[in-house]
């Protein structure tokens, strides 16, 4: 499921399937990787360090034990993958022996904004995120269609790279009708529940007051700001906007970024259990092999 969400996301060529092939593996030496070893400290990097050293005692013991080059090697260039843009339905499949269908829905969206940080937590909150939410509380619990369920609109780690939707039901391969139809109708209608919405909010703040970020975590909460281009800690604008989001504003954030929208389906599923003609009625159906999905 993993490999078709990359799929989904970035194409035949993304991060899951970028790898070695059997020929590039065979040819791999062990010289050649104790030199990549070796080699490390000729690119140019950070050192970490939490503890109760000063920084200039820190730093001239660590001179005695750490070598570095009078010049740094310049860093090999970055492999980028393409964020898809979905103007159409799409049905990705990969053949599996089980009863269950797995499904997943997956769109990339807007480029990311600090500023729709607090939307989107309390969407994810009210939406699809836990129990309590509207997508376990309709499609698991009244009508009892999944093992499992969620939905929710997913932040990217930098700045570069868009939000994207990924909503997913594990069912029995003879649920599978009823369950897209069900998680289809809440991706394009939001209905309003108040009391869930007060209770998101809450939770919200609730999560922001108990949390705490200490010792080495400081250091790796930095440098995750760092790569979204933020100068503070984002909690405190989630913090202060929450209690100005009602269902207006979940509204219009649904109908702008999931409502009525093309996804790519990713589903697991034995053939012998789910037809390719049940699939085709959502999308124009690809069926991936192993070496596609894994990229060996």
């Amino acid at each position: 499921m993993s490999g078709l969400v990359n799929y989904a996301r970035f194409g035949r060529n993304n991060p899951f399937n970028y790898t070695l092939s059997d020929a590039d593996l065979n040819a791999t030496t062990a010289a050649e990787l104790v030199s990549i070893l070796h080699n490390l400290n000729s690119y140019p990097h950070k050192i970490l360090y939490y503890g109760p050293q000063p920084l200039a005692q820190f730093t001239a013991g660590l001179k005695t034990v750490h070598t570095i080059p009078a010049s740094f090697k310049p860093v090999p260039a970055t492999i980028n993958f393409t964020n898809l843009t979905q103007t159409s339905n799409q049905v990705l499949f990969a053949d599996y022996n089980m009863v269950q269908a797995e499904i997943r829905w997956v769109r990339n969206s807007s480029a990311y904004s600090k500023d729709a940080e607090p939307v989107v937590d309390i969407f994810n909150n009210y939406f699809g995120g836990g129990m309590g939410s509207l997508v376990f509380q309709t499609i698991r619990e009244s009508k009892a269609l999944a093992y499992s369920t969620f939905a929710f609109y997913a932040k990217p780690d930098k700045k570069e790279d868009p939000f994207f939707t990924l909503a997913y039901v594990g069912c029995q391969a003879d649920k599978f009708n009823e369950s897209v139809i069900a998680m289809n109708e809440l991706l394009n209608g939001i209905p309003n529940v108040e009391e869930n919405i007060k209770n998101a909010r809450a939770g919200i703040k609730k999560d922001i007051e108990t949390e705490r970020i200490t010792q080495d975590g400081i250091i790796f909460n930095y440098l995750a700001a760092q790569r979204k281009g933020l100068k503070e800690d984002i909690r405190k604008s989630i913090y202060t906007a929450v209690d100005k989001i009602g269902y207006n504003e979940l509204k219009k954030f649904h109908t702008d970024n999931l409502a009525n929208k093309a996804y790519t389906y990713c589903i697991v599923a034995s053939d012998k259990k789910l037809p390719e003609d049940e699939m085709k009625k959502y999308g124009e159906l690809k069926r991936l092999s192993l070496e596609e999905i894994f990229g060996y």
